[in-house]
C-alpha cells in the first residue's frame, strides 16, 4: 500500500433556528426529524463499531433546538405543530388549517427516497394525486383517518435505519401499515422523544470512551470573516459586488461573543473544554484566525480550495495535491494547527456514493486511500481530512446509508495500513513525537474562504444576498442605538443579545437567490424577515415596512449554485 496512512472522518451536524422567539413556535420540523433519523443512525454506526475513531461537531444552535424538544416533551406543551398534530386527540375533527399543514408537509416528502419504500405511503400519495380537481377541491372529501395515517407514515419513513431496526415500536406500526390510531400515534410520539432525550448523552458517552472527538463551532453558526469585515470576500473574489453598507458594526465583538458562548456552553453539556472549533462553513480569514488562537482554541480547518488558493498566492502551491494537502499547517501569529479538507473524497461521500452499492463505494473510498498512501513523499505518512455533512446526505443513500457506513467503517477498523484518528489525538501524538509525522506546512498568507468555492460567494455578492446583510446591518444599528441608551431592561437586552445572535446565522444568507428552489428560499427569508421584525420589536421599534416585502425568489434546484448541504 506505500506508507501508513492517517484518516480524520470529521462529520458537521448543524440546523438553524428554526424559533419564531416572538411565540415560542418551531416553523420547521427539520431538527426533531434529522434527530430521529440521521444524527441517530450516525450515534448507531460509531456505537457499533469500536474501532473506528471520528469527529463530531455539534453546533451548539442545534444542541438548545433538541433541548428544547426535550423540554416539550417533558412537560407535555408541544410547540411544534406537525408534533402536535400527531399527537392530536380524536374527540374533535381536524381543523382545515391542521388538515392543510398536513398535506403540505407529509406530501412533500422526497417520493423516491421517503414515500416509494413503504407501499401504504405511497397508497396514501397516489391517493391524494388521483382526487386532485383543476379547482383543487377535491382533497377536502379526504377523511380524517387519512390524514392520521398519512402524518404517521410522514414520521415512520423519517426515522433512522437503526431505529427501524431496533425499535419495536417503529416495526409494528410499519407492519400494520395503517387505520392508526390514537395510542398507535401516542406511541410514536413517545419513540420520538425517547430518541430526543437519549440524542446528546449518547455522544457524550462516545466522547468519554475517547472514541470520537466533539468539536464546536460559534454559537449560531454565523460566517465570522464577513461579520468581521465583509472586504475579505474580495480575497478570493476581487470583483465581487458587496451590500451597500460598509460593514457590520461591531462584528469583532459579535464574533467573540457567539464563539465565548460556544466554548462555554460545550463546557457546560460536555463536562470538558472544546480543543477544535469548526468554523461555520470552513470560512476564515486571517483575523478570524486571530481571534480562535486568542481563545486557545487547538485547532480549526476548512476546505481545499482554501489551502490552493492561499499557497497559490504565496507562489508556493506544489503540481501534486499530495505534496501539500495531507499535512496540516501553522498560521502566523495565529497559535493553532489548521487542517484542510479533501474536497474530492469528501464530496464523494456526500454526493456521489448514494448512486453506488454500498459494499462497491466503501471499496472505492478505501482504494482512493491506498491511492494516497502509495503516491506519498517517502517518509511521510499522509493524514487525509474527511469532512463534511453528517445529516442531509444520508436520504439519498439507500436504507440512509446504513451498508455504506457499515460497510466503510469495517473496512477502516480492517486494514492493516490505515487507522482513524481525531485532530486532537493526532496533535497530541505528535506533540511526543511519535508516530512520525509529516512536518507541519506554513502559509506565508491565507486568503480568505470558504469549503464552498474557496470563497464566500453562496453567501455574499448577489442582489439578494446582498439585500440580506444591508437588512441585517440596519437592525444591528437600531440595536446599538437602544442598548447605548439605557432604557432596557436587562431581560430585554438579554432577549435583544439572543434574537441578534440567531439573525447573524449563516443560513439566512445561504438561500436567497434564484437558484435554490422557491418554496425554500421563501420559507428561509420569510423566518428571516420575522426574526428581523421581532429583534425590532424587543427594541421597542417599529419594525421597517420594507421586512414586510419579500427580498428573494428561488428558481433551481436544492442542490445548485454550490449547495454543500441543505435537503431539508
Amino acid at each position: 500500500m506505500g506508507q501508513p496512512l492517517d484518516l480524520v472522518l470529521a462529520w458537521h451536524m448543524h440546523q438553524p433556528d428554526y424559533r419564531d422567539h416572538a411565540t415560542g413556535e418551531f416553523t420547521l420540523p427539520w431538527v426533531y426529524l434529522h434527530a430521529i433519523k440521521d444524527y441517530t443512525d450516525m450515534a448507531w454506526h460509531l456505537e457499533h463499531h469500536p474501532g473506528m475513531h471520528a469527529v463530531v461537531n455539534l453546533v451548539p444552535v442545534l444542541l438548545d433546538q433538541i433541548e428544547d424538544y426535550c423540554a416539550q416533551f417533558a412537560s407535555g406543551e408541544l410547540r411544534d405543530p406537525l408534533l402536535r398534530l400527531l399527537a392530536h386527540g380524536d374527540a374533535a375533527p381536524l381543523t382545515e388549517a391542521e388538515r392543510t399543514l398536513a398535506l403540505e408537509r407529509c406530501l412533500a416528502a422526497d417520493q423516491r427516497k421517503l414515500i416509494e419504500p413503504f407501499p401504504p405511503y405511497k397508497r396514501l400519495h397516489d391517493l391524494f394525486l388521483s382526487l386532485q380537481s383543476p379547482g383543487g377541491e377535491a382533497y377536502a372529501y379526504l377523511s380524517d383517518q387519512y390524514i392520521y395515517d398519512l402524518l404517521t407514515w410522514y414520521h415512520l419513513s423519517w426515522t433512522g435505519e437503526s431505529v427501524r431496526r431496533g425499535s419495536e415500536v417503529v416495526a409494528r406500526l410499519m407492519a400494520a401499515g395503517g387505520r392508526f390510531r390514537r395510542d398507535d400515534r401516542t406511541s410514536l410520539l413517545n419513540a420520538i422523544a425517547d430518541l430526543m432525550r437519549e440524542l446528546i448523552p449518547r455522544y457524550r458517552r462516545l466522547a468519554e470512551s475517547g472514541r470520537i472527538e466533539l468539536s464546536t463551532t460559534p454559537h449560531h453558526h454565523p460566517l465570522a470573516p464577513l461579520l468581521l469585515d465583509f472586504r475579505s470576500a474580495l480575497d478570493a473574489r476581487p470583483g465581487m459586488k458587496l451590500p451597500e453598507a460598509a460593514g457590520y458594526a461591531g462584528g469583532r465583538g459579535r464574533v467573540n461573543a457567539q464563539l465565548e458562548a460556544a466554548l462555554q456552553g460545550h463546557v457546560r453539556r460536555f463536562a470538558v473544554p472544546a480543543r477544535g472549533v469548526w468554523p461555520a462553513e470552513g470560512a476564515l480569514s486571517p483575523a478570524y484566525l486571530a481571534l480562535l488562537g486568542a481563545q486557545g482554541v487547538a485547532w480549526t480547518a476548512s476546505g481545499e480550495a482554501v489551502l490552493a488558493n492561499s499557497l497559490r498566492k504565496g507562489g508556493a502551491l506544489p503540481a501534486q495535491r499530495g505534496e501539500y494537502l495531507y499535512r496540516p499547517y501553522r498560521m502566523p501569529g495565529a497559535g493553532l494547527a489548521c487542517f484542510f479538507r479533501d474536497d474530492r473524497l469528501s464530496d464523494l461521500i456526500g454526493f456521489e456514493y448514494s448512486k453506488w452499492h454500498g459494499r462497491d463505494a466503501a471499496a472505492n473510498f478505501i482504494g482512493e486511500l491506498e491511492s494516497i498512501a502509495r503516491s506519498a513523499p517517502a517518509g511521510r505518512r499522509p493524514l487525509v481530512s474527511v469532512i463534511l455533512d453528517g445529516e442531509n446526505a444520508w436520504e439519498h443513500y439507500p436504507y440512509n446509508g446504513y451498508y455504506f457506513l457499515s460497510d466503510l467503517y469495517e473496512s477502516l477498523e480492517a486494514h492493516a495500513g490505515m487507522r482513524t484518528t481525531t485532530f486532537s489525538a493526532w496533535l497530541e501524538e505528535t506533540a511526543r513525537g511519535a508516530p512520525a509525522p509529516p512536518a507541519f506546512g506554513e502559509l506565508a498568507t491565507l486568503v480568505s474562504g470558504s469549503w464552498v468555492y474557496g470563497d464566500f460567494s453562496t453567501w455574499i455578492g448577489s442582489p439578494d444576498k446582498n439585500r440580506a446583510w444591508d437588512l441585517l446591518c440596519a437592525a444591528k444599528t437600531s440595536f446599538d442605538h437602544v442598548l447605548t441608551s439605557g432604557r432596557l431592561s436587562a431581560e430585554q437586552q438579554a432577549a435583544a443579545l439572543r434574537q441578534l445572535a440567531d439573525c447573524e446565522g449563516s443560513d439566512w444568507f445561504w438561500w436567497p437567490g434564484d437558484y435554490n428552489p422557491d418554496e425554500t428560499v421563501s420559507a428561509f427569508e420569510r423566518l428571516f424577515r420575522a426574526k428581523l421584525a421581532n429583534l425590532y420589536r424587543i427594541l421597542g421599534l417599529p419594525a421597517p415596512p420594507r421586512l414586510s416585502v419579500p427580498f428573494s425568489r428561488g428558481a433551481g434546484h436544492p442542490e445548485a449554485g454550490g449547495a454543500m448541504r441543505r435537503a431539508n
